[in-house]
């Protein structure tokens, strides 16, 4: 086995079923999908059913991809969308060390997700087995390229935090009729 199959092997054994259980967390976790729709909703995530189906459905998309080592660099790419996503609504401004829920978690796994993308799925993938093998800068530069600007789009389009959730908001005052 060469340096760069293992590596790409170890990679991909790691990053994609973690992600994998990150996505099967939100749909059958401890609060289901109704709690990862909560949870969107509270980081302002618009609509946040939505959002929390397609996030868990591109972790579980992106994880089998990474696991499997197929259609490289676009598993890379959604995990660095989601990842970037992450990183600016519910670990913004809490620091660097996850375990004060800052991006240290979410910057590790974007950067070895574009490192993955770059050093390609190896001979021990699906991409090797069919001979599509697609690795280097180009791959890398995709990989966090597509990612960045997917979920640039995304929040530009859909992430709220300052608007109240629909069901929270406030009721309006009664209209003085006295005057």
């Amino acid at each position: 086995m060469k340096a760069q199959d293992a590596a790409a092997l170890a990679l991909r054994a790691a990053l994609g079923p973690m992600l994998v259980a990150h996505g099967w967390n939100k749909v059958a976790g401890p609060g289901g999908l109704k709690g990862t729709t909560g949870w969107f909703e509270a980081l302002g995530l618009r609509p946040a059913a939505v959002h929390a189906r397609m996030a868990a459905g591109t972790e579980l998309a992106a994880g089998v991809g990474i696991t499997l080592g197929v259609a490289n660099p676009l598993p890379a790419a959604a995990a660095v969308g989601l990842m970037t996503v992450a990183a600016r609504t519910d670990h913004r401004g809490k620091g660097f060390f996850v375990f004060k829920g800052g991006w240290e978690y979410v910057g590790v796994v974007g950067g070895a997700t574009v490192a993955l993308a770059a050093l390609g799925n190896g001979r021990y993938s699906v991409d090797g087995l069919t001979g599509r093998q697609r690795r280097g800068s180009g791959c890398a530069l995709l990989a966090a390229g597509l990612g960045m600007a997917s979920a640039a789009a995304l929040l530009a389009a859909c992430y709220r935090p300052d608007e109240q959730p629909h069901d929270e908001k406030p009721h309006e005052a009664p209209h003085d009729t006295d005057k």
